[in-house]
């Protein structure tokens, strides 16, 4: 995440603190090397203009500082400057009195917006809030069916064309919508339900509007407090696609509207931004494929160009992987400062406490933990995400260490497929792994033995450094 940015502004503010004497002359060609960063970061012209004009103006006279370290308040005033630049205050959803709270999510094809559906849906079912998911993109061919799975992924209901009534069955009422899953058939294939609604001549305009309302209507049904509703996308904006997102807002009146955008794009991610904010007045952004190959200039610009905050970023594929966005601890982690909260968190919402805790103190007993142990920790550091994204969170840790500590997903594959081929006994015993077992674990494991045997000896490794750290707490 913003790998090149980070490494290189530091690096300038690094040459700048190390100096024993900062010099006017010094800040300003610190200023010129930041607003090249920037703008190779894909920021916009104009904000990477008035963000230097604003530390210019706070660094005048910084160098003449004899109680403060001039190199250190430059960087306080940079670090300060980036927050506002991100948008200055945390921004959560914002759910109405009396709910449920209606979500449009919206955003051009290819941008993630079905999967980031379904990962703020499981965002929301872990902070408690009831959601529901309604699949309004009537255009793209299983569209449907994808958000279904996602659903049943994560646990959380779905309403869909599907579940739509035939003429005469809707005169009765709208049913409450089925469970996730496909839709349910009877012996000879048909639909219980009928088929979906026919699209009205104009494009389906106005029957994503009904079906939304009827969605909306499923939702209060099931108690639901939040309807996330994924809506239709296109290669690009148009004229026909606006139409129908300001006739559904303008139908249901969301209390949300947040756009779906794809940080790799860098500036045509802000233009489309402005291009949705103009026609729908967004309500906020969030940003996906943040863990890619992201230059930063999306983040950086967005805010600064439509005033409306980033409210969550997508840092992988997995369905938890959605973070709230918070200004000041991505400047900080921009700034190689660390986000030690923003760990703590992710640690809170995917580790077993209990498990975790019983496990801490079997690893330091007299015993030590055994095999079966070291799977389940590391079953529980996979939940955590990829190990750089992890280490990007500690305080100092430059971003050539980050690309260095890429571990192949496979291997940890390996060692789970290992462990998995011996028996219960042989991971509560692993000394009695001989030759013979060794072989036909790796047979099992499809590994070779030398991998089973360089498994055996780090993992005696690791319990005995475990054993030490439990004699040094005991004293």
């Amino acid at each position: 995440m913003f790998a090149a940015l980070s490494e290189r502004l530091t690096s300038v503010l690094r040459d700048l603190t190390g100096r024993g004497v900062l010099t006017e002359d010094a800040v300003r060609e610190g200023l010129r090397e930041i607003r090249r960063v920037m703008l190779e970061a894909d920021v916009s012209f104009e904000l990477t203009r008035t963000f230097t004009e604003r530390v210019s103006e706070k660094a005048v006279g910084v160098a003449a500082l004899k109680a403060v370290n001039p190199g250190q308040q430059l960087v306080k005033i940079v670090y300060d400057e980036l927050v506002v630049l991100l948008g200055s205050e945390r921004a959560g959803l914002q759910f109405a009195s009396v709910p449920p709270t209606v979500v449009l999510l919206v955003g051009l094809q290819g941008s993630g917006k079905t999967t980031t559906a379904a990962k703020l849906a499981a965002r929301l079912k872990r902070e408690q809030k009831a959601p529901f998911l309604v699949a309004a993109d009537v255009h793209r061919p299983a569209a449907e069916e994808q958000l279904r799975q996602l659903g049943a992924q994560v646990g959380v209901g779905v309403f869909g064309p599907s579940d739509r009534l035939t003429e005469g069955s809707r005169d009765r009422g709208v049913e409450g919508s089925r469970p996730a899953g496909p839709p349910a058939r009877r012996p000879d294939g048909t639909s219980p339900a009928g088929p979906p609604a026919r699209r009205p001549a104009d494009g389906g305009t106005e029957d994503v509007v009904a079906l939304v309302q009827a969605g909306i209507e499923a939702a209060g049904k099931v108690r639901a407090r939040t309807v996330l509703v994924d809506t239709a996308g296109r290669l690009q904006i148009d004229a026909e696609l606006m139409a129908e997102l300001v006739r559904l807002k303008d139908a249901v009146r969301p209390h949300e509207i947040l756009l779906v955008a794809d940080a790799m794009t860098g500036q045509d991610a802000v233009r489309i931004a402005q291009g949705f904010h103009e026609a729908l007045g967004i309500t906020g952004v969030i940003l996906t494929k943040l863990d890619g190959d992201a230059r930063g200039g999306a983040a950086l610009s967005i805010f600064g160009v439509t005033r409306a905050p980033i409210k969550y970023v997508g840092v992988g594929e997995r369905v938890d992987a959605l973070d709230v966005f918070d200004p000041a601890r991505m400047a900080g982690r921009i700034l190689q400062q660390g986000d030690v909260v923003g760990l703590v968190e992710r640690a809170e919402q995917a580790v077993d406490r209990d498990q975790a805790e019983k496990l801490a103190r079997k690893a330091t007993s007299k015993k030590g933990m055994d095999l079966q142990d070291f799977l389940g920790a590391m079953q529980q550091v996979q939940k955590l995400g990829p190990l750089e994204g992890l280490l990007g969170m500690l305080p100092g840790m430059p971003a050539k260490a980050l690309k260095q500590a890429k571990v192949d997903p496979k291997r940890i594959r390996h060692t789970e497929a290992i462990i998995l081929s011996m028996t219960p006994e042989e991971r509560q015993r692993p000394d009695i792994l001989n030759g013979s077992r060794r072989a036909r674990i790796a047979r099992g494991a499809g590994r070779p033995v030398s991998e089973v045997n360089q498994l055996v000896k780090q993992f005696e490794q690791m319990k005995q450094m475990m054993k030490g750290v439990g004699k040094l707490r005991a004293r």
